[in-house]
């Protein structure tokens, strides 16, 4: 273990459990012997894998069981996120519910046959303790082979059913992303934003359906829901309002007490989400949520070489969330008492706290427009003196201990927060967000690909390993297709579409279609799952039909597009279903069975008129969408191949804009309010 260089491998390297990584050696050890093996897997930002840790993996009795009777293999779900995906699903299928720790029981053929989640040293919480957990396994792995048979196979058959889809071939259905916003709709807490109760995610993908399904104006209700719990995020203790950034979810049902890590993805998807949700509605909450987790990005999560890190852990000190929370006393003693006491009226310091031993959540729960109007202060003095306070409990925060960082760079969460970026630059005109976007683009193609270009999964400590997984790919497109809508420098088209090709040659189903998690380059395990569902990070599936899509028209791709059609075909069923697993694959069937609006801009990138025209398409949100830019003072062989440039031209020596769509275009303006108004 000392040797791998996961953090979170290198967390239990010193565990008196003899741990393998998952490979050749601990495999062929558990087949020799006859020996059951116990797979654990986690990350190195997780909470309860660490109490785990500490609680029975640096036990010396409960490691003394395990070694006796187990082939003890730790695996990071973030490394291997396809060894996670089949052993989750098992333990979903035996449990209902999964999470990390994840703790699986393997025969010596690496099939499932009993597991869980977190185990306590002892039988606390309504559950087993760890130690009876592992004795019991072992007994009847031993004594009851018929019965470990006959469960392990019982597992196989449903983990083979769910790799194995059937394309029933069905017509897509325009009317699906309507029908899924009315189910979603049902579940929309209307009290404090977003779905169900507690614990409450994001959920930032199904958002994105409300957005859209509310952007044409026909479902103005959609659109308000959507906002409503946007706000009540980012005025929740889920946000950090000192340091910017989105912890991983909220443990109560009104955003106030989060599960204090903050995870990459989690970042990428919300900064864009606020991006789109600040073009339908200019609020600037909205505006500085995204300014502030992107510079929380930049400042903590962004590596020498321009790659983004991966988490960042809750635990400080030993202490969950010890880093983010404050006392009452503490903050009036920094602040004084005048400016102080605005502080925590304002964000809920309160003087026997909102949490845990006194301490408080920094969060808004009355709007400071009420506070203003309660005091007699003028609300821009209060938000000014606010902003003040937050600078100086912010650089009083910065000497405290920081929580543990996991410096992994993986390409998947790369392309995502690449994506943020680059619409960033866009819409709020920041050239540092592009800067930044690139950067982490040329890292991840320089730095992440094998000697023959394929892409590689993660990097840490100057070494890159693992073949790309699907997602990877795909997210890693996406980003590239972003960057072009953002410089209109054709190399980003060219890769996309090289990666793309890549992406269909390794994971591409050709019978029922759709792709494969792994590639031909992989692994062979237990099964090749096919993953359909958009959790906490969108599926590779989603994206990857979004990027066909994309493709497709930005160079009349029928391949691309046909097999992006057939993908949405195997998966509408699921979509029916069970819509609010699938927020990002109903984005992907609106863009499809809408099609996108086609933006071509022809002038010099240079041009202010031009650029007054690029700044118009970025303020208004058009969720469906191509944009290319012909300059008439350059050309290459990459942009004459995109098809909506075609036959466009500047107009009377201006620059000028296309809007088209279904084969038909408007006609060609020059002014930005002719074009804001073809664009809504």
């Amino acid at each position: 273990m000392a040797d791998e260089s996961s953090p979170y491998l290198l967390q239990h390297a010193t565990n008196p459990v003899n741990w393998f990584p998952w490979g050749e050696e601990a495999l062929e050890l558990a087949k020799k012997n006859s020996t059951p093996i116990f797979l654990s897997v986690g990350y190195s930002a997780c909470h309860w894998c660490h109490v785990m840790a500490h609680e029975s993996f640096e036990d010396e009795a409960i490691a003394e069981i395990m070694n006796d009777h187990f082939i003890n293999i730790k695996v990071d779900r973030e490394e291997r996120p396809d060894l996670d995906e089949i052993y989750m699903n098992a333990v979903q299928m035996m449990t209902g519910s999964g999470g990390w720790p994840m703790s699986v029981f393997l025969t010596p053929d690496r099939v499932p046959f009993d597991g869980g989640t977190y185990f306590p040293p002892d039988n606390r919480y309504g559950r087993p303790g760890f130690p009876e957990v592992l004795k019991s396994v072992a007994n009847h792995f031993r004594e009851n082979p018929g019965r470990i048979k006959e469960a392990s196979d019982k597992l196989m058959d449903g983990l083979s059913r769910m790799a194995n889809l059937e394309n029933r071939q069905g017509g897509l259905d325009a009317e699906t992303v309507s029908r899924a916003f009315a189910t979603m709709a049902q579940n929309f807490d209307t009290r404090n934003g977003g779905f169900g109760s507690q614990p409450k995610f994001p959920n930032t993908m199904n958002l994105s359906v409300f957005l859209r399904e509310g952007s044409s104006g026909a479902n103005e209700q959609a659109k308000e829901m959507a906002i409503f719990a946007l706000k009540k995020m980012a005025s929740g203790g889920i946000y950090d309002h000192l340091g910017g950034g989105f912890h991983r979810y909220s443990v109560d049902d009104r955003w106030l007490v989060p599960h204090f890590e903050k995870m990459l993805y989690d970042n990428a998807l919300l900064s864009r989400l606020y991006l789109e949700a600040f073009q339908v509605q200019a609020n600037p909450v909205f505006k500085r949520v995204v300014e502030e987790t992107l510079d929380y990005v930049i400042r903590e999560m962004t590596g020498v070489e321009g790659g983004f890190y991966s988490t960042q852990d809750a635990d400080s000190e030993g202490e969950e969330g010890k880093f983010f929370v404050w006392d009452q006393e503490e903050v009036l003693g920094l602040l004084g008492s005048e400016i102080g006491e605005r502080f925590c009226e304002s964000y809920d310091v309160q003087p026997d706290g909102n949490f845990e031993n006194g301490k408080s959540i920094l969060n808004i729960p009355v709007n400071l427009e009420e506070i203003a109007r309660s005091t007699g202060i003028v609300e821009s003095d209060l938000i000014s003196c606010l902003e003040k306070a937050r600078k100086t409990l912010f650089e009083i925060r910065e000497k405290r201990i920081k929580p543990g960082r996991d410096e992994k760079i993986q390409a998947n969460w790369n392309g995502l927060m690449i994506s943020s970026f680059a619409l960033a630059s866009q819409i709020l005109k920041n050239e540092k967000y592009l800067e930044v976007a690139v950067s982490a683009a040329d890292f991840i193609l320089d730095r992440m690909r094998d000697d023959s270009g394929l892409l590689l999964h993660s990097y840490k400590d100057g070494r890159a390993q693992q073949p790309g997984f699907q997602d990877d790919y795909a997210f890693l497109i996406g980003a590239l297709i972003d960057l072009y809508e953002a410089t209109f420098q054709a190399k980003w088209l060219e890769i996309a579409e090289s990666l793309c090709e890549d992406m269909v040659d390794q994971f591409w189903d050709e019978k029922e279609g759709g792709f494969f998690f792994t590639g031909v380059h992989h692994e062979s395990l237990i099964v090749r799952s096919k993953n359909p569902y958009d959790n906490a990070l969108p599926s590779g599936n989603s994206v990857g039909v979004l990027v066909l899509m994309r493709l497709g028209y930005f160079f009349d791709r029928e391949d691309f597009k046909a097999k992006a059609l057939k993908t949405l075909s195997l998966f509408q069923p699921f979509m029916n279903e069970v819509p609010t697993g699938f927020g990002q694959m109903l984005c992907a069937l609106n863009y499809a069975m809408e099609g996108p609006r086609e933006i071509a801009i022809a002038g010099s990138p240079d041009d202010p008129q031009t650029q007054e025209l690029l700044r118009t398409v970025a303020r208004h949100y058009v969720p469906n969408r191509v944009i290319a830019l012909r300059n008439p003072e350059a050309s290459d062989e990459l942009t004459s191949r995109i098809v909506l440039l075609a036959n466009k031209e500047m107009i009377g020596g201006k620059p000028a804009a296309y809007v088209c769509r279904n084969f038909a275009c408007d006609h060609p303006v020059t002014n930005p309010e002719d074009l804001a108004r073809q664009l809504v």
